[in-house]
């Protein structure tokens, strides 16, 4: 069987699956296809919680968990806030916190590579989905480029199991944004500049600031990148 069939019959049981457990039967597979180190897909949920399923070892999971790690592991930051794959390189590990933690992870065998891809669901459901691996940067960069569109699909699936199994989930409020507001926001998060947003919208660029800060207020965004971010968490609109 090719690979490529391989990964649809994967993809098939990913979506029979009924149990977060079987679907990290599934991701064990998808690792040794793919001859990565580890897969790990993590939802937070709104309670401050992590629901998921992984192949990393269980005494990192269980001190990530302890030390509640996801509030400032720089991954889960960063690809909070991305709307794209997120290739750990290219991360800010700068700072002293983030630093330890990095620390943490490759003393528990995680690392040094990683690749993650950002999911986010209906009203405000977010995951992450990351391969890890070990290897040198070349390799790395070879691999990320072969594979990013196989993750990208897979994180999906794996994502919307989840959601169709965890029946606890409770989607967080809308906030209300106006047609032009979210078709605002729609466009700048496809990479467009103010000014050709407003030419597509056949606004001036005025009226296109009047619906940025509008939706801003709305969205209680510090700037126009987290009026975006908080905008596709909540579910107002898609990329």
């Amino acid at each position: 069987m090719s690979r490529p069939q391989k990964l649809n019959a994967l993809l098939q049981q990913i979506e029979k699956a009924q149990s977060l457990g079987e679907i990290g039967a599934v991701l064990a597979q998808f690792q040794t296809l793919i001859e990565v180190a580890h897969v790990n897909y993590s939802w937070l949920d709104h309670s401050d919680g992590i629901i998921g399923c992984s192949t990393l070892p269980e005494a990192w999971l269980a001190r990530y968990a302890a030390q509640r790690y996801h509030r400032i592991d720089p991954v889960v930051l960063g690809c909070y806030t991305a709307f794209y794959p997120v290739d750990w390189r290219d991360l800010d590990w700068s700072s002293r916190v983030a630093s330890a933690f990095r620390k943490d992870a490759l003393a528990h065998g995680v690392g040094p590579q990683g690749f993650s891809i950002p999911v986010r669901g209906p009203s405000g459901q977010y995951a992450v989905f990351s391969v890890y691996s070990a290897c040198d940067d070349a390799e790395w960069s070879r691999f990320t480029r072969k594979m990013s569109r196989d993750l990208i699909l897979v994180a999906h699936y794996v994502n919307r199991r989840a959601l169709a199994l965890e029946t606890s989930f409770e989607p967080l409020p809308e906030q209300p944004l106006s047609a032009r507001e979210a078709q605002a926001l729609s466009l700048l998060a496809e990479g467009h500049s103010r000014a050709h947003v407003a030419q597509m919208l056949d606004i001036s660029e005025h009226t296109l600031r009047v619906y940025i800060e509008g939706a801003r207020d709305k969205l209680q965004a510090q700037n126009t990148t987290h009026a975006v971010a908080r905008a596709i968490a909540i579910g107002l609109i898609a990329v």
